[in-house]
């Protein structure tokens, strides 16, 4: 296998969000799971999306694993690495954004590394370093209240500096609007002023577009799927792609079996759809608290539900609640030990689910989804159709459980109708 676009993502939905972008704009692409068996079969593909779970781990942990990751994908020709991060910039000042970004960088020889979270398909923007969200800045918008990462600064320029060791630059909207060559002088202009980074704006695909053919002979940069479509669009129009067979409509191949959905994110669109879902299928709501104190109990009455119902259609169980709830839970027992427990047990449920039969998955979180995705032992995907924004249909490729079909939804995902719309899709 020889690539021509690497990436490294930061969370498992994040690198299926990815993986939908670069499949849709032109690259076939596979989605590993961390860095998979060499006897792992995987198919002749434009880009390798290597997805790891080190958002909110320890800083030196998450550079030891994504340093692996780039190494792994270069090896297999990959002339560009995109760190993928999440659009909402989800990180603390500790990392992880910063110190991943200067390993990718120090392993390349140096230079500025191009920023940028943008991807306005999904409502993300940046003007003058800060973030918006549907027009609002970051820190404002109902995405500051991220259960284990909140965001409290839009200004990302100020936000990647904590976590940094060398300045960071900005290249604003009027240098990219000049075009590739404008973006190519100004990294250069801050790389001799001893940047390490910069923030790159962007408000319309255009501008992604322009950032992506700036970076086509850069050797690593870090944003989220909208500068994946910058780059992917970027090397089409180069013609580097070589004609390979469309894998898409392979993905989707029936595979039968039950059929359910397990959602651990709280995200405002994931209440939302659980409560258009609930006009239209059994939903159980967990008691996130007896995840902590009760879980077995729990987690088998939860099952029982489920078994007295899958036989009829698809079922969900949540453990979803408001973001006030999060906050009581969490100031009760600690953020890190109720994250780790509702993961923990969204991830047991999914599992025996799938040991009894299901085999049409749709995940949504992306804690939930990574707890998941590990507990199956599930070691790369085969990417199908978009579902909605930054959500495909996934084909599981290589593991025990036999093939199943998987969507893993980041919680601010889909419209309200996301769960019957992912369901009508797997079959």
């Amino acid at each position: 296998m020889s690539i021509l676009l690497g990436s490294i993502a930061d969370d498992y939905t994040g690198a299926s969000d990815l993986a939908n972008t670069l499949t849709k704009n032109g690259l076939s692409t596979v989605q590993t799971v961390g860095i998979p068996d060499p006897s792992l079969p995987l198919p002749d593909v434009d880009a390798v999306v290597a997805s790891l779970k080190i958002r909110s781990v320890v800083a030196d942990e998450a550079v030891v694993a994504a340093s692996r990751a780039e190494q792994w994908l270069r090896d297999r020709g990959a002339a560009h690495v995109l760190y993928k991060i999440c659009s909402t910039f989800d990180s603390t000042d500790a990392g992880n954004i910063g110190p991943v970004t200067e390993a990718l960088r120090d392993a390349a020889g140096g230079g500025v590394v191009l920023v940028t979270p943008a991807f306005p398909e999904t409502g993300r923007t940046v003007y003058l370093g800060h973030l918006f969200v549907n027009g609002q800045p970051l820190d404002e918008s109902p995405l500051k209240d991220h259960p284990l990462n909140p965001m409290r600064d839009a200004n990302l320029m100020r936000v990647l500096a904590r976590q940094s060791r060398g300045p960071i630059g900005l290249i604003d909207l009027a240098t990219v609007a000049t075009g590739p060559a404008a973006v190519r002088a100004r990294i250069e202009a801050l790389r001799a002023e001893g940047a390490t980074a910069a923030i790159a704006d962007a408000i319309f695909e255009r501008d992604l577009e322009i950032l992506g053919e700036a970076l086509l002979d850069a050797p690593v940069s870090t944003g989220a799927s909208g500068l994946g479509l910058g780059l992917a669009r970027a090397l089409v129009g180069s013609g580097r792609v070589p004609s390979r067979v469309d894998t898409t409509a392979d993905a989707v191949r029936p595979v039968g079996g039950h059929a359910a959905v397990v959602a651990g994110s709280c995200s405002s669109a994931t209440l939302r759809q659980l409560a258009t879902a609930e006009q239209a299928m059994p939903v159980l709501r967990l008691d996130p608290e007896r995840l902590l104190t009760a879980a077995p109990d729990e987690i088998s009455a939860a099952l029982s539900w489920a078994g007295e119902r899958m036989e009829t259609g698809p079922v969900i169980i949540a453990a979803s609640t408001t973001p006030d709830a999060v906050s009581d839970l969490q100031s009760r027992y600690g953020r890190e030990i109720s994250g780790r427990a509702i993961e923990a047990g969204t991830s047991a449920i999914a599992a025996e689910l799938v040991a009894r039969g299901v085999r049409r998955l749709i995940v949504a979180g992306g804690e939930t989804s990574g707890a998941t995705v590990d507990r199956l032992g599930i070691p790369a995907f085969l990417i199908g159709p978009e579902i909605a924004p930054g959500v495909p249909v996934l084909r599981t490729i290589g593991n025990s459980q036999g093939e199943m079909l998987m969507a893993l939804k980041s919680g601010n995902f889909g419209g309200d109708d996301f769960f019957a719309a992912a369901l009508a899709m797997m079959r």
